[in-house]
């Protein structure tokens, strides 16, 4: 198991293996609208974190869907990795998770059962963190390792956080530091230090459990995830739901010293360029802001932080949950305006 290296056999990792948000956005242009349910209460209409559907008065059943090809070569850190990305979409939408479903599809000819089970004991182990069981589940022979999970979840329906609800005047708070994407760049190149590596596991097996949390306080107002849309991409979702203009101050965003490092080293990732390709045009950076900080900004996050839109009034205990959940490094980074839905950075 030492020699495998789980990276060698897919073309892209983590969350950098989504399709760029341009080139979905056509592709599911044509898609029929799921109109006649009245008890969907979140759909595909704004690009949320999760399915939502109403079961009664007081509940909400939550599910997602998410899995990628490595990030790391390490079998039992890959399947941690992308089990707390799934679930973090849960969160995201104020739910808590109730079980979780397995997605495996391996080169079975050319990893050894152990590596194999190594995935899967890493996202039964944050499952277990979660409180929740793995029930199953369905596996394929494949070219490339791919693993991840489907998360069913529930939420009171009064409680549900959409990417959408964002409020003029609200501040954005985020929280974890980004450059996961840059740190996963410099591992395939053989340059990442060992803390570097600590930290990228650290961080993106950091449970969003805090979302629940989140989901109760009032004047949070709307949530999402910061995955392989980068932070500028899932921004612009909410900006786009709300119908608001966002702002982010540079200075604010909480990032990985050795990611800012290599970033400014001009390390960084295609998809970080196709990100900027498909949303530039409703980005303005400023004069101010150079082009290794710009990509940061694209950087894929896999297993990203909770990106947190809540009145000011309410910022207060938002970080105090954020706090109290051991997410030190969480920052307000900007606040929401009116005006053409986008996102200016400063």
């Amino acid at each position: 198991m030492d020699t495998i290296k789980l990276t060698q056999f897919s073309h892209g990792g983590g969350c950098g293996c989504k399709i760029a948000p341009a080139v979905l956005k056509d592709i599911l242009s044509q898609s029929a609208p799921m109109s006649g349910f009245a008890d969907l209460l979140v759909g595909t209409e704004t690009s949320d974190d999760a399915a939502v559907y109403r079961l009664n008065d007081t509940q909400a059943i939550v599910a997602t869907t998410d899995f990628f090809m490595p990030i790391v070569d390490d079998a039992f850190d890959f399947g941690r990795i992308a089990a707390t990305n799934a679930l973090s979409d849960i969160y995201a939408m104020g739910g808590r998770p109730l079980f979780a479903l397995a997605i495996v599809g391996m080169p079975v000819g050319k990893l050894p059962v152990e590596t194999i089970r190594g995935i899967l004991a890493g996202g039964e182990a944050v499952c277990r963190a979660a409180g929740i069981p793995v029930a199953g589940g369905h596996s394929i022979d494949a070219p490339e390792p791919i693993y991840g999970l489907v998360g069913i979840g529930v939420v009171h329906p009064d409680r549900i956080k959409r990417n959408s609800a964002a409020q003029a005047g609200d501040v954005l708070i985020l929280g974890k530091p980004l450059g996961v994407g840059i740190l996963s760049a410099a591992l395939k190149k053989g340059t990442l230090s060992d803390a570097g590596y600590r930290k990228m596991v650290d961080t993106t097996t950091q449970l969003n459990a805090v979302g629940v949390t989140l989901g109760e306080i009032d004047g949070v107002h709307a949530m999402t995830d910061v995955t392989g849309f980068a932070l500028l991409g899932h921004l612009l979702e909410i900006a786009r739901g709300a119908g608001l203009r966002a702002r982010v101050e540079w200075s604010r965003v909480p990032k990985i010293a050795e990611a800012l490092a290599l970033a400014e080293s001009g390390v960084g990732t295609g998809a970080a360029d196709r990100n900027w390709t498909s949303y530039s045009h409703e980005v303005d950076t400023g004069p101010g802001v150079a082009e290794w900080q710009r990509k940061f900004l694209c950087d894929p996050q896999t297993s990203g932080g909770l990106l947190v839109a809540c009145a000011p009034g309410a910022v207060a205990r938002a970080m105090e949950a954020f706090r109290q959940a051991g997410f030190a490094e969480a920052e307000p980074i900007g606040e929401l305006g009116a005006g053409t839905p986008s996102v200016s950075v400063i």
